[in-house]
């Protein structure tokens, strides 16, 4: 089967195979939140990305295989409601920005910022801070090798536009220049973009509509 991204609550996995990295893509809960399950090939360790809701699909989903951290891209309680649970049972490590950290349900074992980079096997994730959506609000990049890029967005980017700021012009701004200028101006075309709700995108699908995006104001 060819991955597509497309997802539907109550529904499998898409799994995706990379060269070094395996991404399994899940739909959860009532706000139709994206988590993924992302596993270094050649170790078998594994990173959470957003343990949103439904804690028990989400451990069916990670089996009884190693679970080093879950990462948080930002403080919204859609995000994470299933956190507690998931780091409970997993003993896996959580790992949030400094800005956001403190509205998690459960200590962040770890907080990064911009530029760090985040270990997974044999392989790593870099942080990219995009502030707007919330304070705190990461992103994961992947740099993929020959399989081209991989970022993992949150809620601060989606096919047809950058995250909610709530029609707040200075918000918005702050946002829309730190995917520009932290993305859009820094990694090519073919990178595949997995937001945190709804269907993946590429920045090249994307990167013809930002004039639109500033113009419009959200």
């Amino acid at each position: 089967m060819t991955y597509t991204g497309d997802v539907q609550v109550g529904g499998p996995a898409d799994v995706r195979e990379l060269p070094a990295l395996t991404v399994s893509k899940l739909a959860v809960g009532p706000f139709d939140n994206n988590a993924y399950l992302l596993r270094c090939t050649e170790t078998g360790e594994g990173l959470l990305i957003d343990a949103a809701a439904e804690p028990d699909r989400l451990l069916a989903l990670i089996g009884d295989q190693p679970l080093g951290a879950i990462v948080t891209t930002h403080q919204h309680g859609d995000h994470w409601q299933a956190l507690e649970q998931v780091a409970k049972v997993t003993g896996a490590q959580v790992i949030a920005h400094p800005l956001d950290a403190p509205a998690l349900p459960v200590p962040a074992g770890r907080t990064v910022e911009h530029g760090e980079t985040i270990p997974l096997g044999r392989v790593s994730l870099e942080v990219i801070h995009l502030r707007g959506h919330t304070p705190g609000s990461i992103a994961l990049l992947y740099d993929g090798g020959e399989a081209g890029p991989h970022l993992f967005t949150g809620d601060s980017l989606f096919p047809g536009g950058v995250g909610n700021t709530w029609k707040d012009a200075e918000r918005f701004n702050q946002l829309y220049d730190d995917v520009v200028t932290r993305v859009f101006d820094r990694l090519p075309d073919e990178t595949w973009v997995y937001p945190g709700h709804g269907k993946d995108t590429t920045l090249g699908a994307e990167r013809p509509s930002l004039p639109e995006w500033k113009a419009r104001g959200w």
